[in-house]
Formats: C-alpha cells, sequence, structure tokens
C-alpha cells in the first residue's frame, strides 16, 4: 500500500473510533429500569415475583418494587435463572425497609429470592463457600465475584455485575 493509502487508511480509522466514542455512552454508566421495565424483562425471562403488601411502591417496606433497579441486577437474576434452570421467585427489589449502604437493595444491587431445594443446590455446588457472616448467614461468591447470603428465609443477593451475561 502507498504511503498516502496508509495515512488514509489511518485517518480514516482515527475518525470513525472518535465519531464512535463521541456518541458512546460512558462505560461506567449505570442504567437503572422502572419497574414496568423491570417486570417485562423478568416475566420475558420466566421469573416471577410476589410481594407480602401486594403492591410495588418502592417507599413501602411491604411492596416489591424493581424502581430503579439496575440494568445488571436484572441481568444478573436472568442469568441465574438460565444457568441454573431453577424457579426462581423473587420477594424483595429495591423497596425501603432493607439495610442500607452503597451495595444495597435501595441503590439498585441486590435482590431477594425464595429459597428452594433447586437454587439452593445450585448456589452451593456452584459457587465457593466465603463463610458465616455474623447476623447475616452463609455467604457464596459466583465466579463473577456476585455474593449470594443465605439468611435462612431467603437468599439476598448483591450484583456488582450482571453475572457473565
Amino acid at each position: 500500500m502507498s504511503r498516502l493509502g496508509t495515512r488514509a487508511t489511518a485517518l480514516i480509522t482515527a475518525f470513525t473510533a472518535a465519531l464512535v466514542l463521541g456518541f458512546a455512552a460512558p462505560a461506567s454508566a449505570a442504567t437503572f429500569l422502572t419497574h414496568a421495565q423491570a417486570t417485562s424483562q423478568l416475566s420475558a425471562a420466566g421469573i416471577s415475583w410476589t410481594s407480602s403488601g401486594g403492591c410495588s411502591d418502592r417507599n413501602v417496606a411491604t411492596c416489591t418494587s424493581f424502581e430503579q433497579v439496575r440494568q445488571t441486577t436484572i441481568d444478573g437474576i436472568k442469568t441465574l435463572r438460565s444457568a441454573s434452570g431453577c424457579a426462581i421467585t423473587i420477594t424483595g427489589g429495591t423497596e425501603t425497609g432493607h439495610s442500607s449502604g452503597t451495595y444495597s437493595h435501595w441503590n439498585g444491587y441486590k435482590l431477594d429470592i425464595r429459597p428452594t431445594t433447586c437454587i439452593d443446590n445450585y448456589i452451593t455446588s456452584n459457587f465457593t463457600y466465603v463463610g458465616y457472616v455474623s447476623g447475616w448467614g452463609y455467604q457464596y461468591r459466583s465466579g463473577a465475584g456476585n455474593l449470594y447470603t443465605d439468611e435462612g428465609n431467603h437468599w439476598d443477593i448483591l450484583y456488582y455485575n450482571c453475572g457473565g451475561c
């Protein structure tokens, strides 16, 4: 290729990269969902949810809300459903009433799910046992780094990322 052709190719490549970067969202930007967006994705993946209060108001502790849940959290539970083949029922989302902190339910990082023999066996057989966390329960870490804590009457799942999706 001629020297002029090499320079032209380099300029076109640089221009294309600048154009793509100019319109692309930052890699670290989180995508937050509405309750309706999240429930649509969960339904399509065959994941159910329940609310002890029969409601979805984020500001009521007895509701189960997905308002402001992170897309990576929804992707993570969908990955768990697909990889495990287990039925999954979510019992807690982003509603008030959970512990606070950066990686909290309120901030969209966590979901609670109902324990079943299938899901219990999948988590304890496929993830690394971390230990017992006093006051919380038995904790397991997935290969992706997400944390699954058996709190007795539910699994508390912390999705740092989508879990391999």
